[in-house]
């Protein structure tokens, strides 16, 4: 195999991951855990727009959402997805490719409940992805909602979590005269070695 500098270390692309973002947390104004989530729809064409990633498992992504939005849908339909990490202060991005599925059980509750009461009611609220008359009409369904669920809310039946399981990680970190470093971590369905190679910038 090909050498590997230190912020490559290891075997594990869970771990360099985990690494990155530690980093990236410590270096980035906003959001270091913001990933763009890349789905297709029935027909084929393609949709991303940025999410937040809540947890790194020991095999996969863990993020949330309401389970009647475009990307739910997509996801559901298609049982795929990919993601990019890019940590613009880092110079640095990492690409999943991999199977999803739905996250909607003790682990679901245990986030929503750690989420803040205003942010527990707007799951409740709002209807994503679907037409909005006003924002006024939206700030009444959420004092009419946090009126009816009180202060300690059950997670939304429609609302929870996505788990991918990745296939494929490649990992780029800027490279002077555009001599990127860049790994790719391959392995098939239902394995769990991985297969490392280097590429070319």
């Amino acid at each position: 195999m090909a050498e590997r500098s230190g912020k490559f270390a290891g075997d594990n692309p869970f771990d360099i991951t985990r690494a990155w973002l530690a980093e990236a947390e410590a270096s980035e104004p906003n959001d270091p855990n913001a990933m763009a989530l890349s789905t297709v729809d029935a027909d084929g064409l393609p949709n991303v727009r940025m999410v937040l990633l809540k947890e790194i498992e020991d095999d996969a992504f863990v993020f949330y959402t309401n389970y009647g939005s475009a990307k739910a849908a997509e996801l559901d339909q298609a049982g795929k997805a990919a993601v990019v990490f890019h940590w613009k202060s880092l110079r640095r991005q990492i690409r999943v490719r991999g199977h999803v599925s739905r996250e909607d059980g003790p682990k679901a509750d245990a986030y929503y409940k750690s989420r803040s009461l205003q942010s527990r009611i707007g799951a409740w609220a709002s209807e994503q992805s679907r037409p909005l008359e006003s924002r006024a009409a939206l700030m009444a369904r959420v004092a009419k909602l946090g009126l009816e669920k009180g202060l300690n809310p059950d997670r939304p039946p429609f609302w929870g979590g996505y788990r991918l399981r990745p296939v494929e990680m490649e990992f780029w970190a800027d490279g002077d005269f555009r001599l990127h470093d860049r790994y790719r971590w391959t392995r098939a369905d239902g394995e769990s070695d991985w297969k490392i190679s280097r590429l070319n910038p």
